[in-house]
C-alpha cells in the first residue's frame, strides 16, 4: 500500500493536511516495516483545499493519507477521491504508519471551530 504524510519539516506530520503541499511517501504492508519513497511537492495551486474534486491530482496514487489535526472538509475530500483519510495525534510518520496497522491510531483532537464549542466529553462517529 502507498500511503502520503502531510509534512511541512520533512520530518513530523503537519496538521491541516487539506494546505499542506508536502507529503512523504511511504511503501508499507502489514508486518512490515515503512519504506520511505520519496516526497510528493504540490504547486500552490495543487494543495487539496483549492483543488477540486474530480480532477485528477498526485495523491490519487496514494491509498492512505495520513495528517494531523485537519478539518472535516479535508477528511471528506480524500473520502470522495476513494483514499483513505488517517488523522492522528502522532507525529512520527513511521511510528503513525505502524499504528495504522496495528489498529492503534492515536485520534487527533478535533480543530476549534468558533461556532461550535461542546463542552467536555468526546464524541463519537
Amino acid at each position: 500500500m502507498k500511503f502520503a504524510i502531510a509534512t511541512q519539516d520533512g520530518a513530523t506530520i503537519a496538521t491541516h493536511g487539506g494546505r499542506t503541499r508536502c507529503f512523504l511517501l511511504f511503501d508499507a504492508e502489514t508486518g512490515a516495516e515503512p519504506a520511505a519513497a520519496g516526497r510528493l511537492d504540490l504547486a500552490e495551486d495543487m494543495v487539496l483545499h483549492l483543488h477540486g474534486d474530480g480532477k485528477p491530482h498526485p495523491i490519487d496514487a496514494v491509498q492512505v493519507v495520513i495528517a494531523g489535526t485537519s478539518g472535516q472538509g479535508f477528511v471528506n475530500h480524500m473520502r470522495r477521491r476513494g483514499i483513505e483519510p488517517v488523522v492522528t495525534a502522532e507525529s512520527d510518520p513511521v511510528q503513525a504508519i505502524r499504528d495504522y496497522f496495528a489498529g492503534t491510531v492515536k485520534p487527533a483532537l478535533a480543530p476549534e471551530h468558533p461556532h461550535a464549542h461542546h463542552e467536555g466529553g468526546h464524541h463519537h462517529h
